[in-house]
């Protein structure tokens, strides 16, 4: 299968890049800036339809464009993290539209961060998306509104959790803050994380562009069956990093921090509790359902990278 990327030369779409060639499919990465790279690039703008179009007749494709969503929460970040989603999700809308044959599958990646602040509630699949904070919740909808009723015989919408993987952004921050002597619970500590080890994320992202039972479609979660609150992973952080209980943080250190780091408050300050009632059905096996595994998997018994 030929499978197409979009936003495939970020951390997370070099992965699935490297698994899906690995897996014997033909890989064709969208790039702004097209360089030498074990998998074929062809140059977009993420705006408009060009000669790339020719890239999807009879390819899976995969939408992961969008610029990081860690920056300050102000309504230029939140338009430019709307329209670096939305724009590149148009364009590839549009040149599929103009295909003789639909695509197989689009999997349009996306957030569970849809749910917002989604407090002690359960979310799956069939969890209606919340109508805020803005740069969570208001810029998944709009990511997934612009994808609705796209020229494809199968869509999957695949709401995804922090994904944990070495050297990237979210578990580097988290482990730096571990062994700075940070690593106490996160204000009141109860807030939600929902997380999925990169090995199960592209395990899922394969299931649903090749399915060996019957194909999923609609919106799918791909995150680990069990979230932590954010007092139990940082606790299983500091027992995997070798490192002494340490004190709180405050909500107001927090938001001060999130200044001078040019973050999110709300990253640290609100969760999600966000399973898979689909892939539950679908008998999806994870191979990390856990997450002290998962982290001694990724930081290794001495709390350093581990090779893999």
């Amino acid at each position: 299968m030929r499978v197409v990327l979009a936003g495939g030369s970020g951390a997370l779409g070099r992965r699935l890049a490297d698994d899906l060639a690995a897996r014997g499919h033909e890989v064709v990465v969208l790039t702004r800036s097209p360089r030498p790279g074990p998998h074929r690039q062809v140059a977009w703008d993420g705006v408009t339809v060009g000669p790339w179009a020719a890239e999807l007749a009879g390819a899976a494709l995969v939408n992961l464009a969008g610029e990081l969503v860690d920056r300050r929460p102000t309504p230029a970040a939140v338009e430019l993290l709307t329209r670096s989603r939305v724009q590149p999700t148009a364009a590839l809308r549009a040149a599929a539209a103009q295909l003789a044959e639909p695509l197989p599958v689009w999997v349009q990646v996306t957030t569970v961060a849809v749910h917002g602040d989604a407090g002690e509630q359960l979310c799956t699949e069939d969890t209606p998306p919340a109508d805020g904070p803005p740069q969570m919740a208001g810029v998944a909808r709009a990511w997934e509104d612009a994808a609705r009723g796209v020229h494809a015989e199968r869509q999957v919408v695949l709401r995804t959790a922090v994904v944990l993987d070495r050297d990237t952004p979210a578990l580097d921050r988290l482990a730096g803050l571990v062994r700075w002597g940070l690593g106490g619970r996160i204000a009141s500590g109860d807030q939600w994380t929902s997380w999925v080890h990169v090995t199960d994320w592209l395990r899922i992202v394969a299931a649903v562009l090749e399915p060996e039972g019957p194909p999923l479609s609609g919106v799918v979660v791909a995150s680990a069956p069990n979230p932590v609150r954010n007092r139990e992973l940082m606790a299983t952080l500091r027992r995997v990093l070798h490192r002494p209980p340490a004190p709180p943080t405050p909500a107001l250190l927090v938001r001060l921090g999130a200044v001078l780091l040019r973050t999110d408050p709300a990253l640290a300050l609100t969760g999600r509790r966000v399973v898979s009632a689909r892939l539950a059905e679908a008998g999806f096996a994870f191979t990390f359902p856990h997450l002290e595994p998962a982290l001694r998997d990724l930081l290794g018994r001495d709390g350093g990278p581990r090779a893999h």
